[in-house]
């Protein structure tokens, strides 16, 4: 599934991982003022926060956009001279691309959270009497929020995309690599479909599950710094009072449980989803040969085999009632877990509308980021399930090992983006 497209995989996502932290570090002890040297500063710490699109073309992001693609370069220009790869444009400079777009569309809800603090102050100071306006003081405040929402969204229909083909491109690889396996593969009950529908299957789950996990990590990092600036409004919490970082603890307390009672929950549901695809494959496999020889597939088999479909599928339905019961309990309860926290704060006059705005959004970003097990349980599930397959189809290669990308592979293919 990762030596198709990636090269040498073990060490390439260590190494990934290990220079962007170095690259992030950098950026924080040093590298953000290196932006000094090319006319390009980070932003004074008394200088006026920049309210709309404008904030996404200052001088702190358009160095952050070239020290982006300098790190991007140099891991590029590493990996391309110690282990070409044939799909090493699209696993690694397209990878890089979507990460980049995954982190501008981030910034956009930061820059609208930005947004949200003066503009419905102002509507509160309208709604009061104590403001006054005109029709176009108001309408250029939103006009703010619709540029920026009109860069996120084709920003964001860019990236769905390329995400789209990136993730097409996966597929091919791996189709590719395990087809040029085929004659040791060919014996393995449901090979083809191995090839052909599980590896679609798990290209299809990445697209979303991958896109998702990673917006929500970059969520977290954005939006926790804002909600740590916000929490100046909270005087206290309901029940245990006045603590530090309040809004933080809450929100990570409140995740953890909810992250926690749904991985309890739902602990039973991979090894049930993948017990069902081989009953259902069993059952395929039967039609299949029904198609070609009249003695098989006959009506007490075919029976049998499907009895074994229901019988799987009604204790995975079982299985799902509690399931579903913790999950959509807790996600009513988030709905108004803001609200509850900021109860005290709110009867004691401290969050003006403005901030109210603020502190629920960035609260809700934060809460949904660290929520990605809970919302995205199902989907994990099936992911397992398609990876146990996958996994057990590429344990027979395993008894004959092979170099990370085949040398017949590469002989044919060369080092070019077969792409």
């Amino acid at each position: 599934m990762f030596v198709s497209f990636f090269p040498q995989p073990k060490l390439f996502f260590s190494s990934a991982a290990i220079w962007s932290l170095a690259a992030i570090l950098f950026w924080f002890f040093g590298g953000e003022q290196l932006g000094s040297i090319f006319g390009l500063p980070p932003a004074a710490a008394d200088a006026p926060a920049i309210i709309g699109i404008a904030v996404l073309v200052s001088k702190p992001f358009l160095w952050f956009y070239l020290y982006f693609v300098f790190c991007v370069a140099v891991f590029y220009a590493f990996w391309s001279w110690y282990s070409p790869h044939p799909w090493q444009r699209w696993s690694i400079l397209m990878t890089a691309v979507i990460l980049f777009f995954i982190y501008f569309n981030v910034q956009v809800s930061v820059a609208v959270n930005a947004w949200y603090g003066p503009f419905f102050d102002y509507v509160q100071g309208l709604m009061s009497g104590t403001g006054k306006s005109t029709n176009g003081e108001f309408y250029i405040g939103l006009a703010d929020f619709s540029w920026l929402a009109l860069v996120g969204m084709n920003v964001q229909v860019v990236n769905a995309f390329i995400v789209s083909h990136w993730i097409f491109r996966w597929r091919t690889a791996m189709n590719n690599y395990f087809v040029e396996n085929w004659g040791r593969l060919r014996h393995i009950e449901g090979a083809s479909q191995r090839i052909q529908e599980d590896t679609m299957r798990f290209s299809q789950i990445m697209e979303d599950l991958g896109s998702s996990f990673v917006q929500s990590i970059m969520t977290l990092i954005a939006f926790l710094p804002v909600m740590i600036q916000l929490q100046a409004h909270i005087s206290e919490l309901p029940i245990v009072g006045a603590i530090p970082q309040p809004l933080v603890i809450a929100a990570l307390a409140w995740c953890l449980f909810g992250t926690i009672s749904v991985m309890v929950a739902g602990l039973k549901l991979p090894g049930l989803q993948f017990r069902n695809q081989r009953v259902e494959a069993a059952y395929r496999k039967e039609l299949v040969y029904g198609e070609d020889h009249a003695d098989r597939a006959q009506p007490a088999t075919t029976a049998e085999l499907f009895a074994n479909v229901r019988h799987n599928y009604f204790r995975l339905y079982f299985h799902y009632i509690y399931f579903n019961v913790v999950r959509y309990t807790y996600l009513q309860a988030d709905n108004i877990f803001s609200l509850l926290i900021l109860g005290p704060s709110l009867v004691a006059h401290k969050i003006t509308f403005g901030a109210l705005n603020q502190i629920s959004n960035a609260f809700g970003k934060v809460t949904g980021s660290l929520q990605f097990l809970l919302t995205s349980w199902s989907t994990i599930v099936e992911l397992q399930s398609v990876h146990k397959r996958l996994r057990a189809f590429e344990a027979t290669l395993q008894g004959e090992p092979l170099p990370d990308i085949d040398q017949r592979y590469l002989a044919r293919h060369g080092a070019e983006d077969p792409a």
